[in-house]
């Protein structure tokens, strides 16, 4: 055979390579296409949709499209639990050489009813295989408000059931054969990450199935619904009567930080450790029943009621009050005073609290169409509540020997700025696992407060930060996290995205129960110029 002219050789090498590239991509491609009608043992896959790198994609819940930081496969399946069950669920698979080896599950919020497709994008980026789930029922009108709806709830207990546990467990099963059968190999180590009901979810994954995932971020976690629910219900009830204006808000919030913003050493419009506060509204009471800037007395008291919590007339706790801090409009006039979610169909609007606690009361609890909120009575319905559903739906009692034997690891997360969900019930949960569990607890538990930070983000303090990072680290074998830095931006939600945004300041978050204190030189709005200490060391 006659040897090609070097000349030639040289021409053509380069082309060849150029056609090996290009195949690349098409393999990808293919290979993706090739999962439509893959069979798995509780669904098959419905649709699978290549996504090229630098291709720009829409996400539900975000503000801002992004970009695809490398090719993937969007798949969507339909899963059963049971025969009567229809759970959808998506998997991001990304190509082979842009996966890290690793698996995401990720949590719902509220009712679910919608994938929450903007936080899968963030450990898509970082080279995860990442899956999640409607919960077993599609929104019942807009998406925007699918996660405040309950009426997919009424007479439908397979549905409850998905809702409460099993969604999230068939997901992570389908998600672990279908890794395999794309990339020819299991993943190398599993994490669950969700907030608020995701956070829930995710105690119920740790709890009720602890082989699913080798690491758990809970963030907020409304651990026992029935108890925060019969809270929601029990604020509508406190501020009903009153005019909680986005004015008095900004008043009551500017009165809190005049007492208690520089109880840690700098005044920087945040508190810390809002345990060390010791604000009484009263001190805005009216001298009249003239509303203008100052709070009546029937406003003064429900302040109070919403800092204390609900009690019933015995006195019993039923769940924590909110702590100071989060009195600013995006805070508790979202979701406790109001009203700012408008109602579709209807001219009237109402608080996030209120919508949610009362869907679940007249369709969950009590499954009648024509409950109404002003019905309700906490020392009779409470109970009722927890009777029917605490035992499917709340995951803070759950025992968690099985997690913690397989060595796997825990990472709490609340938000002190959090209007939704009270803060201390997320301390309390870390005080009562460690009180149970002892020594493996300790060793394979943190809990990381975020000043500032309202629900599962956002808020007036740094509020971004690499909780997934962290808990892999540690999973991997190195120490426990006692440090996390966070960052706030002139756009959070795009930062969170890995979008282009201006840092404002960092702050480090400290395991609990240390906090954050400034060394006093330097600049407060830098992380690097503090240090993790106990709460009454100066």
């Amino acid at each position: 055979m006659k040897k090609l002219p070097h000349v030639l050789v040289a021409l053509i090498l380069p082309l060849l390579g150029a056609c090996v590239r290009a195949n690349a991509p098409d393999d990808a491609v293919n290979a993706c296409n090739a999962l439509v009608g893959t069979k798995m043992a509780a669904g098959v896959v419905e649709e699978a949709r290549p996504v090229t790198a630098g291709q720009t994609i829409s996400l539900s819940g975000a503000k801002q499209d992004v970009i695809a930081p490398f090719g993937f496969c969007r798949v969507a399946a339909t899963l059963h639990s049971e025969a009567a069950s229809e759970i959808h669920s998506e998997f991001w698979l990304p190509e082979p050489k842009a996966w890290n080896g690793k698996f995401v599950g990720l949590g719902n919020g509220g009712f679910g009813g919608v994938i929450p497709e903007m936080y899968m994008f963030a450990p898509l980026r970082q080279g995860y295989a990442v899956a999640a789930t409607d919960t077993g029922h599609s929104a019942g009108f807009s998406k925007t408000l699918a996660l405040l709806d309950g009426q997919w709830s009424y007479k439908q207990p397979v549905r409850v059931l998905d809702w409460a546990f099993r969604a999230n467990h068939i997901t992570a099963q389908g998600g672990k054969e279908l890794l395999r059968h794309y990339f020819g190999q299991a993943p190398k180590r599993s994490y669950f990450h969700g907030c608020s009901d995701g956070g829930r979810e995710a105690l119920m994954e740790a709890g009720r199935y602890p082989d699913d995932y080798d690491g758990i971020l809970a963030g907020a976690p409304a651990a026992a619904f029935t108890d925060v629910a019969a809270q929601f219900v029990w604020n509508a009830r406190h501020v009903a009567p009153t005019q909680l204006t986005s004015e008095k808000l900004k008043m009551l919030h500017t009165a809190v930080l005049s007492q208690c913003d520089a109880l840690d050493g700098v005044k920087d419009g945040l508190l810390e450790n809002p345990l060390a506060c010791n604000f009484d509204p009263a001190v805005l009471q009216c001298n009249s029943e003239d509303a203008k800037g100052c709070l009546t007395k029937t406003e003064v008291r429900a302040v109070r009621a919403i800092y204390q919590g609900p009690r019933t007339r015995q006195g019993s706790q039923v769940s924590s009050g909110f702590s100071f801090g989060g009195e600013y409009e995006e805070g508790w006039g979202l979701w406790i005073t109001g009203p700012t979610v408008p109602v579709i169909g209807t001219l009237k609007s109402v608080t996030g609290q209120s919508l949610l606690s009362t869907d679940f009361f007249r369709w969950m609890v009590f499954g009648d169409p024509d409950w109404k909120r002003e019905q309700f009575d906490l020392d009779r319905d409470w109970p009722i509540a927890r009777e029917r559903l605490a035992a499917t739906i709340n995951s803070d009692e759950l025992d968690l020997t099985g997690f913690f034997k397989r060595e796997n690891k825990l990472l709490l997360y609340h938000g002190w700025a959090d209007a939704a969900l009270p803060p201390q019930n997320t301390i309390n949960y870390y005080d009562k696992l460690r009180a149970r569990h002892g020594e493996p607890a300790s060793q394979r538990v943190r809990l990381f407060m975020a000043p500032g930070m309202a629900h599962c983000g956002s808020g007036p303090g740094p509020n971004v930060f690499d909780a997934l990072g962290a808990l892999d680290q540690w999973v991997e074998g190195g120490p426990p996290p006692e440090t996390i830095i966070a960052s706030k931006h002139d756009n959070d939600q795009a930062a969170a995205l890995g979008l282009p945004a201006k840092v404002l300041r960092t702050r480090p978050l400290c395991a609990w129960p240390k906090v954050a204190r400034w060394n006093g030189k330097g600049s407060s709005d830098a992380a690097e110029n503090f240090s993790c200490v106990e709460p009454n060391q100066p």
